[in-house]
């Protein structure tokens, strides 16, 4: 089962294509809440090339990284990749009027409930789009 979730960043597709594809970025947005922190990312951002996010509870109770390899790379416009687990994601930027609209569009896993799959990839996806915001104001 495919989940997709969206946002709409208020920046141009420089900035956020930047922000999604430069490490010292992504340690600032790579969580879903406050108590979590992403404080390493390592990105080598082309067809084969691998990624790991490592993402951490701020108190150390517990953490996990996060990685896989990239299937497809179109500069500014998609990103795909095969996470360890061989589920498949797809995240696409599209120009609007008002920004970068974020499309992620990932396969389920079966140890969560779907509804908690999609909150908290968006509320990743809603760090990236905060942290996107504030840069860039």
């Amino acid at each position: 089962m495919k989940i997709s979730i969206e946002t709409e960043v208020n920046a141009s597709l420089d900035i956020v294509w930047s922000a999604w594809v430069t490490p010292e970025d992504i340690t600032e947005w790579n969580f879903a809440t406050e108590e979590w922190g992403c404080p390493r990312a390592e990105i080598e951002l082309k067809v084969g090339g691998k990624f790991n996010y490592r993402m951490e509870a701020k108190d150390g109770s517990m953490g996990f990284d996060f990685d896989g390899r990239f299937t497809k790379v179109s500069p500014k416009d998609s990103i795909h990749f095969e996470l360890e687990d061989n589920r498949v994601v797809t995240v696409q930027f599209v120009e609007t009027s008002n920004g970068v609209r974020v499309i992620e569009a990932f396969d389920a896993e079966d140890e969560n409930s779907t509804e908690q799959q999609k909150q908290g990839w968006q509320c990743i996806l809603n760090n990236f789009k905060k942290h996107v915001e504030s840069k860039s104001n």
